[in-house]
């Protein structure tokens, strides 16, 4: 089982802050987004385009790092005990 933390307004979908996710070890970010929208179908318009890919404004944290910075973005392998958050654009002024 893997925790992933949402922040922000998708907590309103997932019904609070931590959830937990059935994938085995060595799943790829993919995978968890996927494993996600299929637990909770309200976060696909919210997460992803209807390429699949995450949403400009969406930022998808392993260990602190966000994927859209690394080399292999969805497909960055996820290792047990890894945390895992995913922040939705937020405004303020």
């Amino acid at each position: 089982m893997l925790k992933v933390n949402f922040f922000a307004t998708l907590r309103y979908i997932t019904g609070g802050k931590t959830v937990e996710i059935d994938l085995d070890h060595g799943c790829t970010a993919k995978d968890v987004l996927n494993a996600i929208i299929v637990q909770y179908p309200a976060l696909k318009k919210e997460l992803i385009n209807e390429d699949g890919r995450l949403l400009g404004h969406v930022h998808f944290f392993i260990n602190g790092r966000d994927i859209q910075f690394t080399e292999s973005d969805l497909e960055t392998c996820i290792e047990l005990g890894d945390i895992i958050n995913v922040f939705p654009a937020v405004g303020g002024g």
